[in-house]
């Protein structure tokens, strides 16, 4: 069920994220479109496969087909890699860099040096509309797939270590995988 909170973010988000989209004079890569492909008939279902090199989201539907979606991976040296669970999922999640961001990168992130403040969910959110959040024998990675508020990072490796999609991408996912989902990072 709906909150109104949730149906005003979502509104905004959704009213946003094309303007900042156009603002940038981003166009999608109709490659990155999430599209119905043909996969090994070999692949269980209801499993996920991250192939960061290529950029693609697998999300195995059925044996021999898969929901194709486009990414933004980890950079070189921050990139996650073998096989963890969704454990979590949250919509319009909350967001704090990580030490190791906050220490790499300290003028981004200064707003978070020192203190405890979280970034509340909503459009300017950068875990954008909606997170899964990655664990390995119950412990969090704190990696996660992602919304993004940079659509341009899709078909790039720029981020630091999570799986970054569209926002509306990120919902049609967010929406066809339960929590104990499999997913696999090659």
């Amino acid at each position: 069920m709906f909150s109104r909170r949730t149906f005003l973010a979502a509104s905004a988000a959704t009213l946003a994220t094309p303007a900042i989209a156009r603002a940038q004079g981003f166009r999608l890569d109709p490659i990155y479109t999430p599209q119905t492909v043909r996969v090994k008939d070999t692949l269980a279902p209801q499993q996920i496969i991250v192939l960061p090199r290529a950029h693609f989201l697998y999300f195995v539907e059925a044996p021999g087909q898969a929901r194709r979606y486009g990414v933004g991976v980890g950079k070189a040296g921050l990139e996650f890699s073998g096989e963890a669970v969704i454990q979590v999922k949250k919509e319009w999640p909350t967001w704090r860099p990580t030490n190791e961001m906050i220490e790499r990168e300290p003028d981004t992130y200064a707003k978070f040096k020192d203190n405890e403040y979280v970034q509340p969910g909503g459009p300017g959110n950068p875990l954008g509309a909606r997170a899964l959040y990655l664990f390995q024998n119950g412990r969090d990675t704190f990696y996660r797939i992602h919304g993004t508020t940079q659509p341009s990072s899709i078909g790039r490796s720029v981020s630091n270590g999570c799986i970054r999609m569209i926002n509306d991408h990120v919902i049609d996912l967010y929406n066809r995988v339960p929590t104990g989902t499999k997913v696999t990072v090659a």
